[in-house]
This record gives C-alpha cells, sequence and structure tokens, in this order.
C-alpha cells in the first residue's frame, strides 16, 4: 500500500516544467500573498451555530472545511512534487498546528492534526473529530506521533537534516507506507494551516517545511475592526487576514487567484459554501427542566 494515493499529472506547461528545473528543493522558490477577508458574515454563521448546536465551532474548524472546499475546487493544488513530477492527490488534508507541552521537560513544543476530506463533512463530523484527535495529541496519547517524536529525540544534531530528507525521500518521493517503522502515514496533508490569531497576532508569514512536500500553507491572524467601503461609504466591519506561502514549482499566481476568489465566495455567502446552519436544538420544557434540577 502506497503512502498517498496519487495520480501523475502529465499535460505540463512549458513554464511548470522550467519553474521545477529552476529549485531543487523547496528553500527557494517560496511565494507570498494576502488575503484581507470581511468577516462579519462568517463570525455571525459561527455564533448562530454554536447557539443552535452547543458545540464550540471556531475559525480554526471553519477554516479546515474552507481550504478543503478551495482545493477541491482547483485541484492542481492539491499536489505533490516526486523526481520532478507533478502528482496529484485523491484525498485532500488540512494540517493544523497544534501547541502541547513536552511531558517530560515541561518545554512548549508543536505537533499537528490532519483533518482529511473536511469539504464531505458537516461542522459537527469536524469538532468532533478535530477535538478528539488534538485531546489525543495534547494528552499524548497519539501512538503513531509519540513513536516520532521520540525518534527525533535520538537523532544526533549532525544527522537531523540528513534524517529528515532521507524520511521525506522514502515516504514522498518513493511514495512509501512507512507506518510499520512508526511513521504517520501521509502526517502533513496537502496544505498547513496555522492560527497565529490565536497568539494575537493580525498577520504573519510561514516558511515552506521542505520534507513534508507541501506546496501550500496559510497563516490566519486575528479577526480585527478595520473600515471598508460598502456601497461608497466608509463602515467599520470585521476583517480577517490570511497569508499564504505556495511553492513556485507547482503553484502560480493564476492558481492563487482562482483560490483566493473561492474563499472569497465563502466568507461572503457562508451558509450556501459551508452548508446550511443546523436546526434549533428543541427547547426542553419547563417542568422537565425543574424535574432535572
Amino acid at each position: 500500500m502506497p503512502n498517498l494515493n496519487l495520480v501523475q499529472k502529465k499535460d505540463l506547461s512549458s513554464f511548470r516544467r522550467i519553474a521545477i528545473g529552476t529549485w531543487r528543493d523547496a528553500y527557494d522558490p517560496s511565494i507570498y500573498g494576502q488575503l484581507r477577508l470581511r468577516a462579519d458574515k462568517v463570525l455571525s454563521y459561527l455564533d448562530e451555530f454554536r447557539a443552535r448546536t452547543g458545540k464550540r465551532l471556531t475559525i480554526t474548524h471553519l477554516m479546515a472545511k474552507t481550504v478543503a472546499i478551495v482545493m477541491a475546487e482547483m485541484p492542481d493544488a492539491n499536489a505533490v512534487l516526486r523526481f520532478n513530477r507533478i502528482y496529484l492527490r485523491q484525498d485532500i488534508g488540512v494540517f493544523f498546528q497544534v501547541a502541547m507541552e513536552d511531558p517530560v521537560n515541561k518545554q512548549v513544543d508543536l505537533s499537528g492534526a490532519t483533518i482529511f476530506d473536511a469539504h464531505k463533512k458537516s461542522f459537527e463530523e469536524i469538532v468532533d473529530e478535530f477535538e478528539a484527535r488534538v485531546a489525543k495529541v495534547r494528552a499524548g496519547k497519539d501512538k503513531e506521533l509519540e513513536g516520532t517524536r521520540s525518534t527525533f529525540k535520538k537523532i544526533p544534531y549532525l544527522f537531523l537534516n540528513k534524517f529528515l530528507d532521507l524520511l521525506s525521500f522514502f515516504s514522498f518521493t518513493l511514495n512509501l507506507d512507512l507506518r510499520f517503522l512508526g511513521i504517520p502515514k501521509d502526517p502533513f496533508g496537502s496544505a498547513m494551516v496555522t492560527n497565529v490569531g490565536s497568539l494575537g497576532l493580525e498577520e504573519a508569514f510561514v516558511p515552506l517545511v521542505p520534507y513534508s512536500k507541501v506546496p501550500l500553507l496559510l497563516a490566519v491572524g486575528a479577526v480585527q475592526d478595520e473600515p471598508v467601503v460598502e456601497d461608497g461609504r466608509v463602515v467599520p466591519a470585521k476583517v480577517l487576514h490570511a497569508c499564504a506561502t505556495i511553492d513556485h514549482r507547482v503553484l502560480d499566481g493564476m492558481h492563487a487567484a482562482h483560490m483566493s476568489k473561492t474563499m472569497r465566495k465563502i466568507f461572503e455567502d457562508p451558509e450556501r459554501w459551508l452548508g446550511p446552519l443546523p436546526a434549533p436544538r428543541a427547547a426542553v420544557p419547563t417542568s422537565t427542566a425543574a424535574a432535572q434540577a
């Protein structure tokens, strides 16, 4: 069984071939872009969802589904580079960084959780799955991730670069499933998302991670009150800054433009793209509530 479910993309343009031949690894081909998104409707959607379901739907959960939809609308973005050839993924995975505390030295550490095919799931499913995964990671009960973290702690500093290169070569270039060695299957997904807004940052640009072979990273900033022009008038609005880093060997400005348009559409009409709000929970009769109390 392969590590990733892939199909080779054969109809490459001349520019794509030149881009692949220009850069030898994902250290140099970074493109940076920022998207300023009007978030009023999305925030109202989140608030109404929480009120109706009692589930704590957050911007992070929303971005899991949003990014998956964006990639489903632009399949060429859901790709990995192997042997200077572009292969299209058949599954969409969105990786989120998770802050945790090392159980041994109590230092703050970073791990992650990946949600697959979020565009096909309801928000109830996404919230439950994400919370379960994050709780498992933070509690140190994810056996695959803990095995990987334990392995890295044993690698001498001098060999860390070579080890990561070798691991990436076997996992992604050769596309081998290494779970029998304790390496998680497809741990980084199709795109990486980090919520820098939870740290109080309005915006940030994050670097490509060469060994992950992920061509798209997105940093989601904190929602801010900003003036915007609406019907020729300046009005206050809730605005979110999404900062993207992409691998120019795989993606270019045309891909980015299409994906940004899709993301704007989602934020402008969340019920259409993210799904209708669930029906409100049935009110508990007064007599029943009194009896339960």
